[in-house]
């Protein structure tokens, strides 16, 4: 599956509209950093759905925003939009995290350079 005929691409929007947001709150968030975030993410959602229990989900001051914001986002969308699984959100969040590894290579804030005109 393409992102183009991904069913839940506004998914991947509403969460990079958050990182969007982090990105400018917080000058020191790098890409590096972002992608702790979405990993401490996943496991904090599905401790929201009351799995994972034995799971730590690590935050920081500068991570905490995408942390939170990905939990805000799983729980409007997860089992009330177009049948989105939590599997299918942390396989969002995934493919989020490959796109922000690949354009990491490109400086330390490049997923923001490149994420920010767009959402």
């Amino acid at each position: 599956m393409t992102v183009s005929d991904d069913p839940h691409i506004d998914l991947l929007q509403d969460i990079e509209t958050g990182l969007k947001a982090e990105y400018e709150r917080h000058p020191t968030l790098t890409d590096t950093l972002c992608i702790f975030a979405l990993e401490n993410a996943k496991v904090a959602v599905k401790q929201a759905f009351g799995f994972a229990r034995n799971e730590k989900s690590a935050r920081t001051a500068v991570t905490g925003g995408i942390v939170d914001w990905c939990v805000e986002v799983a729980r409007k969308r997860v089992d009330k939009v177009d049948g989105l699984t939590l599997r299918e959100f942390n396989a969002r969040v995934d493919k989020i995290i490959r796109s922000v590894r690949r354009h990491s290579h490109d400086g330390p804030r490049a997923y923001y350079e490149f994420i920010r005109n767009y959402v």
